[in-house]
This record gives structure tokens, C-alpha cells and sequence, in this order.
């Protein structure tokens, strides 16, 4: 009798090893399979889900004047922007975000629950902004560094630098003309993110520098400044609706200051008239009148 429940339990032994012997061979054998002759395909699959590759702008060249001293620069700048499908409640956070970054609700909304992957909340925001919303610490609404245009000088010389827009694109004056030279090339650059979008050390990578050309004028600060000063008060004595002044250097013809009135601000050129963006002494032809009359004397007398 015992030796019938032996066999028994050593056949129920050799069955189950059997099993799982079959088991781990098909374990193998897939592994062996995955592993070999799909190797390729689970690394791109494998990268897709952690590597991010991000495309940005490089930073928009500086203008300086003759002296060095800057006029146009850009500075850092920071955006708010949300990934909806990270978004569990986007009713609450549209509320939130309302509350605090002063957007329209029903636009909010829509952003947070759409289809797409990433959508803009509020570009180039204030610092006490960012800190607002941090402190709120909404799932699915990051911080992106972005680039902003400042013109530390206010009105100076504000028809002639022109200004850039909010994708950083010069839209007047030499930001306008030279767009092509001072605006910064677009970069890809790849960064390692977790299943929850946090970032982690790989190797280091070295981002590129995609800053654009940095542009010298002949234009002075203080002339500038002394030439807008004088304009003003002409202007103001006699009435005038505006006024133009050039000052140039009679021994090389540099351009030393453009002076326009009235005067605008570039840093806020949407609050003000267009007809005062452009840069008359430069685009409006004009009759010459009396200003002739030296060539017409020099050609006398030669």
C-alpha cells in the first residue's frame, strides 16, 4: 500500500516538473526570441516611451549701439502650458487656472480637454504668476523656459529699432529687417522622462547653441537721447502734430541718431496708434524743398 502512494506521489512529482518544465522552455524560447530577433524593435519602442525630443528657438541676438550699450535683448522668460490626457479633473484645474492666471473659462476648457497632447494655458507670464501656480500644484500643467523680448530704453529710438512679436519674429524696424539675421535657429534636443514625466540623468548632453547674430549700429545713446529731447520741445513750442530729426557725422556719414515724434513703447506696442510703429524718416518720401538749394548753388559755382 505504501509503496502504491509513493509511485503516486513520485508520478505527481515527475508530472508537475514536466509542466513546468514546458513552461519554461515556451518562457525561453519567447525570450530567447524577443530578445534575438526583436531586439531593434523593442529599443525604438523602448525609447519612444522615455526619450522626449523637444524642439525650441535659440535665443534672439542682442542690438547694441555704437558704444556697446544695449538697446534690444532678450530675456528668459517662463510659459505655462498642460498635457491633457495627464488632467484628471479638468473642470477643477480650468477653475484654478481661471482664478489665478485671469484667462477665459469656457476657452480654458476646451484647451484642457482636447485631444491633443500639449496645449498652451498662458505664454510668457509674470514671476508671481509662476508662483502662483506652483502653488497650486496641478497635475498636468508644467513650466517651459521661453525668450521675450525687452527694450531697456523704453521710447528710445523706438521707430528705428522696430519690435518682434510674441513667436519672437521682427515685425518693424531693423528687428524687421535684419529678422532673418538676429533670430535664433530652431533645435531639437532630447531629454529622458518616467512614466509620470519627471525627468532622470542619463549621460549629459551638451544642448546646442542656436543664439542668434548679435547687430552694432552707428546710432549713439546720447545723441539719440539728446536729438528725441530737442524734437520734443520743438515740437510741443510750435504745435506740431510730429516731427522727424537725422543727426549724421559729416566725416563718415554714419548714422548717429533717427529721432521720431511722438514717441511710442516697444515693449507694449499694442497699446498705441500703428502710424507711430513706422519709421517715416526712412519710408515717407517728402519734397526735398530748400534743401536742394546748396546742390543747386555748389553746381553754380563749380
Amino acid at each position: 500500500m505504501k509503496s502504491i502512494k509513493k509511485n503516486h506521489i513520485k508520478l505527481r512529482t515527475i508530472l508537475i516538473g514536466f509542466i513546468f518544465s514546458i513552461f519554461l522552455s515556451a518562457i525561453g524560447a519567447r525570450a530567447f526570441y524577443l530578445q534575438v530577433f526583436c531586439s531593434s524593435w523593442l529599443s525604438r519602442k523602448a525609447a519612444n516611451q522615455y526619450e522626449k525630443s523637444l524642439i525650441f528657438h535659440g535665443k534672439r541676438g542682442t542690438i547694441y549701439d555704437t558704444n556697446h550699450r544695449e538697446m534690444a535683448l532678450s530675456i528668459d522668460v517662463t510659459s505655462i502650458v498642460a498635457y491633457p490626457p495627464n488632467i484628471e479633473e479638468p473642470a477643477a484645474t480650468s477653475k484654478a487656472l481661471n482664478k489665478t492666471l485671469k484667462i477665459d473659462l469656457n476657452s480654458l476648457k476646451q484647451r484642457l480637454t482636447s485631444d491633443r497632447s500639449f496645449v498652451w494655458v498662458k505664454r510668457k507670464v509674470t514671476p508671481k504668476e509662476v508662483k502662483d501656480v506652483k502653488a497650486l500644484d496641478l497635475k498636468g500643467i508644467d513650466f517651459i523656459s521661453e525668450h521675450e523680448r525687452f527694450y531697456p530704453n523704453k521710447t528710445l529710438a523706438a521707430q528705428m529699432l522696430g519690435f518682434s512679436g510674441t513667436d519672437g519674429h521682427g515685425l518693424e524696424g531693423i528687428e524687421y529687417y535684419y529678422d532673418t539675421y538676429l533670430k535664433g535657429s530652431t533645435c531639437s534636443f532630447t531629454v529622458l522622462k518616467d512614466a509620470f514625466k519627471r525627468g532622470f540623468d542619463a549621460e549629459k548632453s551638451v544642448m546646442p547653441d542656436c543664439s542668434g547674430n548679435n547687430l552694432i549700429l552707428t546710432i549713439d545713446y546720447n545723441i539719440q537721447y539728446l536729438s528725441e529731447r530737442a524734437l520734443e520741445e520743438a515740437a510741443v513750442k510750435f504745435n506740431a502734430k510730429s516731427g522727424m530729426a537725422i543727426v549724421m557725422s559729416p566725416k563718415t556719414g554714419a548714422i548717429l541718431a533717427v529721432a521720431h515724434y511722438p514717441f511710442f513703447n516697444p515693449n507694449s506696442f499694442g497699446e498705441f496708434d500703428q502710424n507711430l510703429w513706422r519709421n517715416r524718416s526712412i519710408t515717407d518720401p517728402f519734397e526735398p524743398g530748400s534743401t536742394m538749394k546748396i546742390f543747386s548753388a555748389c553746381h553754380f559755382f563749380l
